[in-house]
């Protein structure tokens, strides 16, 4: 079976234990809608490195990489399996490509990986290994990373970006409401979405000098950068789909994406 490519933006830690959230709804169905993979590799915005990196652990920890929210967040674990044969393979592909790649058999999963997860797939029964990001390196070499691993799509394996589709962290306000959107957040979240759906690959690519306000939505490229392995990992000019659509804290898009 070949698994779509995703990208979800996973939102605040909080997310996973607000039940009434559009997102977590969202994702708590999206396993379903999906289906069940062989196994996850999944590229999360939390895991900075200056060369790739791939988790390798047998059985990952869990990271609660946050401070300063509610108490019952940081007594949650995932016990999902790691895979290090996989982890193996990955790292392999990747250095075929001439992607220079390192095995980290330490290394748990962090928020980004653990909170659309443990809601995807509550079971934890599905293997997963962590993938990190280089945000000193551009889009480009992120979809070269998901060029070099799209052929594990074709054995069932999910490769899942999770980071944001808008991440400015400093604009946040935690009381408004969807009126309360900042224009230019809404502005860089349709370029986006027109993008994704148009199969635009150059287009996204060249983020930074094509969509508007990327400044702004983005000043640091981590949370935006997972987006582009499962870009990468669909054939240029693939028309992506819209998972879903929804706003937080008046400067956070929670938009989601699949190529198949």
């Amino acid at each position: 079976m070949k698994f779509p490519a995703v990208f979800v933006s996973h939102g605040a830690p909080s997310l996973v234990i607000e039940p009434a959230d559009p997102t977590h709804l969202f994702l708590q169905g999206l396993g379903r809608t999906l289906g069940k993979p062989r196994a996850v590799v999944c590229v999360s915005a939390h895991w900075e490195t200056a060369r790739p990196s791939v988790g390798a652990a047998e059985q990952p920890s869990t990271i609660h990489d946050f401070h300063g929210f509610p108490a019952p967040l940081y007594d949650l674990r995932y016990p999902a399996p790691g895979d290090p044969a996989l982890a193996t393979r990955v790292a392999a592909m990747l250095q075929g490509a001439a992607l220079p790649a390192a095995l980290d058999a330490h290394r748990g999963l962090d928020h980004g990986a653990w909170v659309p997860l443990s809601l995807m797939y509550p079971g934890a029964d599905v293997p997963v290994i962590q993938l990190s990001v280089q945000s000193r390196l551009d889009a480009a070499h992120h979809a070269a990373l998901g060029v070099a691993l799209a052929p594990l799509r074709d054995e069932g394996v999910l490769l899942l970006g999770s980071g944001g589709a808008t991440h400015d962290l400093r604009r946040v306000a935690w009381g408004a409401s969807d009126d309360d959107v900042r224009a230019d957040v809404r502005a860089f979240e349709s370029w986006l979405v027109a993008g994704v759906e148009n199969g635009s690959t150059d287009e996204l690519i060249a983020w930074r000098e094509r969509a508007p306000f990327p400044a702004s939505n983005h000043p640091t490229p981590e949370h935006f950068l997972p987006l582009f392995v499962p870009l990468g990992a669909a054939a240029p000019g693939t028309r992506g789909r819209v998972l879903h659509r929804a706003f937080a804290f008046g400067a956070l898009s929670l938009a989601a994406f699949a190529w198949d």
